[in-house]
């Protein structure tokens, strides 16, 4: 399940600009009021990726003070490295904050735009001489298996179907057609305010790759209830209408659900890679198919990571109140 803390408006609006434009060496991202925000773009980019390092990143890496890092450190797409810094000096809730976000961070503007990932805790490892460190480290590593050279051909595909946060898309379907069955569609339609269902679960058929609707006759009126209505060993793309009261109002947020269980790794490797290559085409043909609107999307492994609580907290997040100062009392009043 996602934290409470998510990309803002203003980050994705600058990743947006960074993927635009080659001027853009990269961007800063730190985590404020619960929200990851940028700090600064730097621009202009050097000639080089190490005089970019030198001239623009290096004045911005404190000894005691965590930070993301988005680079642009390569000339083919995918071209950015996204770096945890994340120093030993830095405050402990800091260091536990950062470390635990930052697959959010990746995941939130678009994995498919990353070709590499990496945790830094020294400056060092920030420098020319760092990175270069880090890429010999690379070309050491053992060379991939069968099946790792399946799951990089699928995240090539991926980043070539332009999933995520972009700002030049490439439909789906030019790279893989997406069919839905008659009666999944009827039943996204039948989600609409106001329509008789609440709920459709969606799986994929294997052999005809096809998106079907999974079959249940259930309608959860609560969290609880729908996941126990989930597959815990299938993966599903779930749309929930989840009506409830809060703070007096009641409301229906529709929640689109995406869970892969675990226990799923064991199957071959094509069924597998299929869902999170069509998971953005499901949501396209809901939208634009069947006229939804999709009010909160969720990413877990287990069914288990849903609960009531995480949901009500991305859907009603609490706002900081902030406290006047108070001037103390004058001793003996």
């Amino acid at each position: 399940m996602q934290s409470g803390i998510s990309a803002s408006q203003e980050l994705v609006s600058q990743f947006n600009e960074l993927l635009a434009s080659d001027r853009h060496f990269g961007l800063l991202v730190t985590i404020s009021s619960e929200q990851l925000k940028p700090l600064r773009l730097l621009t202009p980019a050097a000639a080089s990726f190490s005089s970019s390092v030198e001239s623009l990143l290096s004045p911005h890496i404190k000894p005691n003070e965590a930070l993301y890092i988005i680079l642009r450190r390569h000339p083919s797409v995918p071209a950015l490295v996204a770096v945890t810094y994340v120093p030993d000096t830095a405050p402990v809730r800091q260091k536990m904050l950062f470390a635990s976000t930052r697959l959010t961070l990746v995941r939130e503007l678009g994995s498919e735009h990353f070709r590499d990932t990496f945790f830094a805790t020294t400056p060092d490892e920030l420098t020319p001489a760092g990175f270069e460190r880090h890429d010999a480290h690379l070309a050491l590593e053992a060379p991939l298996t069968e099946e790792e050279q399946s799951l990089g051909a699928v995240r090539r595909a991926e980043q070539e179907a332009g999933m995520g946060t972009a700002v030049r898309e490439i439909h789906m379907s030019k790279n893989m057609p997406t069919q839905m069955t008659d009666d999944a569609l009827q039943a996204l339609k039948d989600l609409a305010p106001g329509g008789p269902r609440s709920l459709v679960m969606l799986k994929i058929n294997p052999d005809s790759e096809s998106v079907e609707l999974a079959p249940d006759d259930s309608n959860p009126s609560s969290i609880p209830e729908l996941v126990r209505t989930i597959s815990p060993s299938e993966p599903r793309f779930t749309f929930y209408r989840f009506t409830h009261t809060h703070n007096g109002s009641e409301s229906s947020p529709l929640l689109f659900i995406y869970t892969c269980p675990s226990a799923f790794s064991t199957k071959a490797i094509k069924f597998r890679m299929l869902y999170p290559l069509m998971k953005r085409a499901v949501l396209s043909i809901a939208e634009q198919n069947a006229g939804l609107v999709v009010d909160k999307k969720f990413e877990v492994e287990d069914v288990s990571e849903i609960t009531e609580q995480s949901i009500l907290d991305e859907l009603h997040p609490k706002v900081e109140v902030k406290k006047g100062f108070s001037r103390p009392k004058r001793p003996g009043r």
